[in-house]
């Protein structure tokens, strides 16, 4: 995923080294030092017996064998690693036996799906908690989803926030001409999936139209909703004003972006419980300077100011959304004052290199937690 890619290479104090089971796109996402840098130990046998075996009869998650465990640590002290960042929860969860019997401090990040998905498991929970206690520090992207981990069992002194990283000079901020014929360009980009909220967007945009007859609507990406949210613009009579040009590269993204006048993100939560951190498409389009409309929903408030750099409304309220867009269509000076403080929260907030120092500090912390752990034993107890 490209915001991991973004943390990684980002790195500057601390050299990364990457243990993997694929390796693809290298052109789209080079990584240094590949050749000594990288290992990929590849994908385990038996892979859907043993999804069988844990799932159906064990009910519980699907855990490493000892054998990957042991591969593991011997690539760890081989690549010389002084603390391992395990991205993604739920990965956490498959890892639990390497990080039980790590040689070196673990740090695993949470993003989104990984604390809500499985949450109503019970065998899940226990083994998160395992994960918790085993693990070094325990990083969230949002402030939302670190109290959503504290619900879950993580100690509090172990949680930190590590928000994405955004680079800025990829998004510049860039004034879009107002569009006085009524030529209004709407965009939504991201995965085509529930959470993403997209029917809402189909449905505030057709109360949009019936006032704004010359707006238009992109959304871009891909996903299992396509095909449904095609025939929805269909049955609404929209075909000709909403588009799906499918998944874009960056650079096929970056121009859609600065094309647009407008950015949607209504996100909401289905009932598999998969949530937001704080989308990125969502902040790479504020810091180029578009006004969001999007929903009160996991860490998009922490990025989005309501009434100032953009407007939330309730989950799936399509109305609502429709009421905000075409209050910011009536208003240029709003408009404008509204674009330049969606730039302004990104570069506050979310900037790379600010948010890449603060990454490496938890790396320090925890190296620093194993020495300390080290002393401890080592040291005489007088409460012996």
């Amino acid at each position: 995923m490209q915001h991991v890619h973004r943390q990684i290479v980002s790195l500057s104090r601390w050299r990364p080294v990457v243990i993997t089971q694929k390796r693809e796109n290298a052109a789209q996402f080079p990584f240094p030092n590949e050749k000594r840098a990288l290992s990929v130990l590849g994908p385990l046998p038996w892979r859907n017996w043993r999804r069988f075996w844990f799932r159906q009869v064990r009910r519980g998650p699907v855990l490493i064998p000892q054998s990957r465990v042991r591969e593991l640590i011997y690539e760890t002290l081989r690549l010389e690693a002084d603390v391992v960042h395990i991205f993604f929860g739920h990965i956490g969860v498959q890892l639990l036996p390497f990080i039980a019997a790590s040689p070196r401090p673990v740090v695993v990040s949470f993003h989104g799906a990984d604390v809500g998905v499985e949450a109503g498991h019970a065998a899940w929970r226990q083994a998160l908690q395992q994960v918790f206690q085993h693990a070094a520090l325990i990083l969230a992207r949002s402030e939302s989803l670190m109290a959503g981990l504290a619900a879950l069992g993580c100690p509090v002194e172990k949680l930190r926030l590590q928000r994405t990283g955004i680079p800025l000079e990829a998004w510049p901020f860039q004034e879009r001409p107002w569009p006085a014929d009524g030529s209004w360009h709407l965009v939504q980009a991201c995965r085509l999936v529930p959470k993403k909220g997209l029917r809402t967007t189909l449905q505030a945009f057709g109360e949009i139209v019936k006032k704004m007859p010359a707006a238009r609507l992109t959304l871009a990406g891909d996903g299992p909703l396509r095909q449904e949210l095609a025939e929805a613009a269909r049955a609404a009579g929209l075909s000709d004003r909403v588009s799906f040009p499918g998944f874009l590269n960056q650079d096929a993204l970056r121009e859609l972006v600065y094309s647009a006048h407008l950015f949607l993100h209504p996100s909401e939560t289905p009932p598999d419980g998969n949530r937001e951190g704080v989308p990125n498409a969502l902040l790479e389009a504020m810091a180029s300077g578009l006004p969001v409309l999007a929903t009160n929903h996991g860490g998009i408030p922490e990025a989005v100011t309501h009434g100032q750099s953009g407007f939330l409304v309730a989950e799936g309220d399509a109305s609502g959304l429709a009421r905000a867009a075409l209050e910011l269509m009536e208003s240029p000076a709003n408009y404008a004052v509204m674009a330049r403080a969606a730039c302004g929260e990104v570069t506050a907030k979310f900037e790379r290199q600010a948010q890449t120092a603060i990454l490496e500090s938890y790396y320090d912390e925890a190296q620093r937690s194993q020495f300390a752990e080290k002393d401890l034993t080592e040291r005489p107890t007088e409460r012996q």
